[in-house]
């Protein structure tokens, strides 16, 4: 309720003319922006830029984790692309874990694949086209079936699984938007994986004439049953990473075990910063009081 409320006191996601709801607070981690919101609320804009496909941009949604945001600090065109999104929800609980250090606390995590099933859910109730692009081979096609089983009236009106290096083809790339535009999809749901799925997406978001794109990640392999998600109570108790780790050790070791240990070194640099600056500002505003105090008494005597 309380971060709701503080989502009325921002502007709009845009000053085009026309009406968007708000966007919630933000703040940025490393070079990373991350949305302090909940997975209602963020169903709540989604929905909204579908309803409004066509009359506003698309609305861009990434999810910023401990990789994604060390992985920004290298990668300078994925760190614009991670700034340029409408919406950064806290995928990782490393990340929701830094925002509460930093003073700037996340209520609860909002997982990429998490937010695709409900925005499904959404599709199915309001009758919205949903696009699902990426993936491993088949597993767009399987999760949309086993999507549909969950939610009958979900509407999947197209699927593709681009061949590895289709973002270097232009004739791949053509086919794909043709692809997609022929569709006609309200909801594109891209799992292209990080780097790539964010870049494409600031890429070709004004192309397309989708109401909201996606950022899915490794979520249509999940959904298909091609990887195993982290049991429920793992999850709960924010070991999912290690899960992962014991799940694919050769592909994720470095990814965890190098990355995790740079990620909570830039978290403890930005807030011995931000303490730094704190205590400085202090530090002027006594020097500042005690010259004034002291022209005072000058002026007295």
């Amino acid at each position: 309720m309380e971060l709701m409320q503080e989502t009325k006191k921002v502007d709009s996601v845009r000053d085009d003319g026309a009406f968007r709801l708000p966007l919630p607070p933000r703040f940025v981690l490393g070079k990373t922006p991350v949305d302090r919101i909940s997975m209602d609320y963020a169903a709540v804009l989604i929905v909204h830029a579908l309803q409004h496909r066509g009359e506003l941009p698309p609305l861009t949604v990434v999810a910023p984790n401990a990789h994604t945001v060390t992985m920004a600090e290298r990668n300078s065109r994925f760190a614009e692309a991670m700034q340029d999104a409408d919406l950064a929800i806290p995928d990782g609980v490393s990340v929701v874990m830094a925002s509460r250090l930093l003073g700037f606390p996340v209520p609860k995590r909002v997982t990429g694949g998490d937010l695709m099933e409900r925005m499904c859910a959404e599709a199915a109730r309001y009758g919205f086209r949903v696009f699902f692009l990426g993936g491993l081979p088949g597993a767009a096609v399987l999760a949309a079936h086993r999507l549909r089983e969950r939610y009958p009236e979900l509407l999947i009106c197209g699927t593709c699984c681009p061949a590895e290096g289709f973002e270097k083809d232009p004739a791949a790339m053509e086919r794909i938007r043709r692809e997609i535009a022929e569709a006609e999809p309200d909801l594109l749901c891209v799992a292209f994986g990080a780097p790539k799925q964010e870049i494409w997406m600031q890429e070709n978001r004004v192309q397309l004439k989708v109401g909201a794109m996606l950022g899915v990640g490794a979520a249509f392999d999940t959904q298909a049953g091609l990887r195993r998600r982290a049991p429920g109570w793992v999850r709960a108790v924010a070991l999912e990473w290690l899960f992962r780790l014991l799940m694919e050790p050769r592909r994720l070791w470095r990814r965890y075990l190098i990355g995790n240990t740079e990620f909570i070194a830039l978290v403890l640099r930005q807030w011995g910063r931000e303490k730094l600056d704190a205590l400085k500002g202090r530090i002027r505003r006594r020097g500042g009081a005690k010259k004034a105090e002291g022209c005072e008494v000058r002026a007295e005597r």
